[in-house]
């Protein structure tokens, strides 16, 4: 443990589970389910309404190997290529190779993925992809439509949900194990205030920190909460440095900050080009896949005619479509440009990078276990290997179903069973320092300070720059808090912009440690991949001072998250022809 909390009030009123679940996205509904249906009792937490997590505004789809003559080999070439030599090849194995029958029982829980006119599952191709793999539904409302199932899944099993609460930090007991989560719940319902829900097992699944830029495809939610937690109760996070930024998203103007739309990576699947004003092309040539390259290559062709030619933004043309196809496969994204002023059926989309997926977070192994027994880690907020230095498209909603069973089975295997958790008096956040808090309007600071140091295209000096202002952030808040009056006070604003700047201070400083230039992370001065030096994953734990504390692997291979363990589940050597071939989830 670090021995440090956030500044809050002591918990006014206590749940007991067997398990609560942090975040309602497909990782966080997933394993909930599943440890229900084992019989466990299990809370689920939520930071606005239960469908209001960064799933439900995935366009693209899920990447799965589904179609005639693909495979999970196929799939799993793809995704090495993208992570650019950081992926863990074990870990991508298991996501491939129980990837297709994930999406089955996903389909079995209620969603509906659209399909031809002989009743297959339609797919379509996405950046990385040498096929078409993508699974969608609505057109281009597929995170809508498994979130709108997962619900309605645990709203039939009368799963205990908390909406609208704000997990603070983790409780444990006198070992130091995991023994539940304090949070604190706004508005109105059963609970209000700090509270605590105590329970031997806990599951992050939070999301992103999409929302430390100004510009983010993220919802307001995805303040980085989860791996702020993980990092205070002294879990390792790793490859932080690497987020991910889509390419293309709808300009709306250099001062237009918070979450911005997205224009799905599909419409280039289904032909769509990237032009520059005069209507050239300029990604033929740069790559094989053209406009259909990884997306860190993509992010960084734009960037580059943007600074080239002295403009904001490129533009995506998609004129060639037609009304018809625009209003049936992609009717999301047709009204939100056409809400900015913009037809894309009759004139190009303009685009350009935003940040839009954190391929690093809170360390874990293949069952989802971090470095803190007895918590767990799903989703965007985890740093499983599968994603390397840049993610392959549409692998994350997959991600969050594979690791999720995975989590919930291991949580099984490992002795939970229905009954009491810890007592209350046995578990403590108390006697940990409380951390100075932040006042709200220093949340636009923070995503001013790592757009500018942090974003697409980074420097040493630009990096430095953006330490620094980090670090001074951080001494105003504790020179607030000695020398009063306080600034801020508890509350919702202020926990989030604390939990920014935390976030913010680890990634910068991975970003510095990082001295080259690999997948989504961009130095304009070491623009060579190095992997002699570089080939290799950078872990960080939080000092008990507050500082970030960055370790380099010795190689590309993840250290056990204990020291000791016996191997994972174990994961073919060589992956099955065809799907459904694929071996049985342990």
């Amino acid at each position: 443990m670090t021995g440090i909390r956030l500044t809050a009030p002591a918990p006014g009123w206590a749940i007991d589970a067997d398990v609560v679940v942090v975040g309602s996205g497909v990782a966080g509904l997933t394993t909930a389910l599943r440890c229900a249906a084992a019989g466990l009792a299990t809370v689920v937490v939520t930071k606005a309404r239960l469908d209001d997590g960064s799933t439900r505004w995935a366009q693209g789809g899920i990447a799965a190997a589904l179609g005639e003559g693909d495979t999970p080999e196929q799939h799993l070439d793809d995704t090495l290529v993208a992570g650019a030599g950081l992926c863990d090849e074990t870990a991508v194995r298991t996501l491939v190779t129980e990837g297709p029958d994930a999406v089955r029982r996903l389909i079995d829980t209620g969603a509906h993925f659209d399909t031809t006119d002989a009743g297959d599952i339609a797919l379509t191709r996405e950046g990385g992809h040498h096929r078409r793999r993508i699974a969608h539904a609505g057109g281009d409302a597929t995170g809508a439509e498994i979130s709108r199932a997962l619900v309605g899944a645990v709203r039939s099993a009368a799963l205990h949900t908390v909406e609208n609460a704000l997990v603070l930090d983790l409780l444990t007991d006198a070992e130091g194990r995991t023994a539940g989560v304090t949070l604190h719940v706004m508005g109105e319902g059963q609970h209000d205030g700090v509270g605590a829900v105590h329970a031997p097992a806990v599951v992050l699944a939070t999301g992103g920190m999409g929302q430390v830029f100004s510009a983010t495809t993220n919802p307001p939610v995805s303040t980085g909460d989860g791996v702020a937690l993980a990092l205070r109760a002294g879990a390792e996070v790793s490859d932080l440095e690497f987020v991910q930024f889509h390419p293309t998203v709808l300009f709306l103007g250099s001062d237009s900050e918070g979450q911005q739309p997205l224009v799905s990576e599909a419409v280039r699947g289904e032909g769509a080009h990237l032009v520059d004003a005069s209507g050239t092309r300029f990604m033929v040539g740069q790559h094989e896949l053209a406009e259909l390259a990884p997306r860190d290559i993509v992010a960084k062709a734009i960037t580059r005619q943007m600074h080239l030619q002295g403009t904001e933004h490129m533009y995506l043309d998609a004129r060639h479509f037609g009304a018809e196809m625009w209003e049936q496969r992609f009717p999301t994204i047709l009204a939100a440009c056409r809400s900015h002023g913009i037809d894309p059926v009759t004139e190009p989309i303009p685009v350009a990078p935003a940040a839009h997926y954190a391929s690093g977070g809170v360390r874990t192994d293949l069952r989802g276990r971090t470095t803190v027994p007895g918590l767990y880690a799903c989703g965007e907020v985890a740093c499983t290997g599968v994603h390397g230095a840049n993610r392959l498209a549409s692998n994350s909603l997959l991600e969050g179903l594979v690791f999720a069973e995975r989590i919930a089975a291991d949580i099984v295997a490992d002795g939970a069973r229905p009954g009491r958790p810890p007592r209350a008096e046995a578990v403590t956040a108390t006697g940990r320092e409380p951390v100075p808090l932040l006042t709200a309007e220093t949340r636009t600071e923070i995503q001013r300070i790592m757009t500018r140091g942090a974003g697409v295209i980074r420097s040493a000096a630009s990096l430095a720059a953006a330490a620094q202002e980090l670090e001074a952030l951080q001494q105003r808040a504790a020179d607030a808090e000695v020398n009063g009056p306080k600034d801020a006070v508890p509350g919702v604003e202020a926990w989030e912009a604390t939990n920014l700047l935390l976030v913010s201070r680890v990634l910068v400083a991975a970003a510095r440690e990082r001295e080259e230039t690999r997948g989504c992370h961009w130095r304009e001065d070491r623009p060579g991949r190095d992997d002699a030096q570089w080939r290799r994953h950078l872990v960080v734990r939080l000092a008990p001072d507050r500082r970030p504390v960055v370790h380099r692997t010795d190689d590309a291979a993840f250290p056990p998250v204990r020291p000791g363990d016996p191997a994972d589940f174990a994961v073919p050597t060589s992956l099955p022809n065809h799907p459904a071939d694929a071996p049985e989830e342990p």
